[in-house]
């Protein structure tokens, strides 16, 4: 349409939200169908943090507040960063936003110029680029691979980096993959960081809490102190704490990028929800208890899952650190063709083929940027995710 900006022609929608979408409308026409597409815990949200929703209701407190967030809530979020990540923040170095996605995209509007790099290690949460390029910026994508267990190597990060290079958008453990880097791993990437001073750091933390086995979290400040004055620590409580539509995000950093931060908020959404942020008061600061049983039936699930897709000839499914997703390649699956007639030429062929010829709707590998493969979130119940596996089994078995 003619009084469309230029801008929006440069983005496309959410590819995990249509999906979700879509398998909503089939569903509501009375197909049998299984979304595995959403990011979204089904777990409620713990009952303490919803009595303070209602408390604060009860108080009156509905009224506009500071458009970044209330001071309690950014004391809140001081005192987590110490205490989780030993990362020292004032209130004045803290911005709230409506969700996580709001966070990372007034910092990338309040920074980048026209030719701006963006360095986003692919596979990528769908988001990441289209707000570079919404901003103004040129994403710069580089593949890390299941070769590499999908995390960027230092090598691959040293020859991305250019002179017009203003950030690097960092996300462990992943959305899309759920690899999550250790200490080491991240301590080699934040040596080639060090030397490279006009490079900035954009961490996505929000699935911290979601990891498994033995691994243990680590953010590029915590790992490399030297890189504190240019990094943004992002995170947000919509995924431990299961409050996803609760719409609270936050991050930490530099004072003058905080101020520029809540400048393009400010003419935008202007504060988040009142009640939502004395909900996420109590999400940092009350019992944490419920995140290790809720990550036990995680682990489950993801081990259920990782188990019958590797069943499955031609497909390979890494074991994730962290998340509630798993990204197995269907390398071994590209050229065939389905019971139904179909030629998997690409894995949007497959993921279309599967939604209809088995109700299974996940996400193509190509909207997070690498192919051949596909995403499935696993924050479902065990029977819905056996079904689907098992449905998930029986056509590629099918493929000729």
């Amino acid at each position: 349409m003619p009084f469309l900006s230029d801008t929006l022609s440069r983005v496309k929608p959410s590819p995990t939200i249509a999906v979700t979408n879509l398998a909503a409308e089939l569903k509501a026409k009375g197909q049998d169908v299984i979304g595995l597409g959403a990011g979204e815990p089904d777990f409620d949200t713990p009952q303490n943090i919803k009595d303070a929703a209602v408390a604060a209701i009860a108080a009156g407190k509905t009224k506009y507040t500071a458009v970044d967030g209330i001071p309690e809530l950014k004391q809140a979020i001081c005192a987590k960063l110490k205490r989780d990540n030993g990362l020292d923040y004032t209130p004045a170095q803290v911005s709230v936003g409506t969700g996580g996605k709001q966070i990372l995209y007034n910092a990338l509007m309040a920074t980048l110029n026209p030719g701006d790099e963006v360095i986003i290690p692919a596979p990528y949460w769908v988001s990441y680029p289209d707000m570079v390029l919404l901003a103004g910026g040129t994403p710069v994508a580089v593949a890390a691979g299941a070769d590499t267990a999908y995390k960027l190597q230092p090598a691959q990060l040293e020859a991305a980096i250019t002179p017009k290079t203003k950030w690097f958008i960092f996300n462990s453990p992943s959305n899309p993959t759920g690899a999550g880097y250790t200490a080491a791993e991240l301590k080699a990437l934040t040596d080639v960081l060090m030397r490279h001073p006009h490079v900035w750091v954009m961490t996505d933390d929000m699935y911290e809490h979601l990891v498994y086995d033995d691994f243990t979290f680590a953010t590029p400040a915590q790992v490399e102190p030297g890189l504190y004055d240019r990094t943004l620590t992002c995170n947000g409580v919509s995924k431990a704490y299961a409050m996803t539509g609760w719409r609270i995000g936050y991050a930490a950093g530099p004072v003058a990028l905080i101020k520029a931060m809540g400048k393009v908020q400010s003419q935008s959404t202007s504060n988040p929800c009142t009640i939502s942020q004395w909900a996420a008061v109590e999400a940092l600061n009350g019992p944490h208890d419920f995140i290790a049983s809720n990550n036990s039936v995680f682990k489950r699930r993801r081990d259920l899952v990782v188990a019958m897709l590797n069943e499955i000839e031609g497909l390979t499914c890494p074991v994730p650190e962290g998340a509630f997703y798993v990204y197995p390649s269907i390398e071994g699956l590209i050229g065939k063709t389905t019971a139904k007639g179909t030629h998997i030429d690409t894995d949007e062929t497959f993921a279309k083929a599967l939604l209809e010829e088995t109700g299974v709707a996940v996400v193509f590998g190509g909207a997070f940027g690498l192919s051949p493969a596909f995403r499935i979130s696993y924050a479902t119940s065990d029977d819905t995710l056996r079904e689907a596996c098992t449905r998930i089994q029986r056509f590629c078995a099918a493929l000729t």
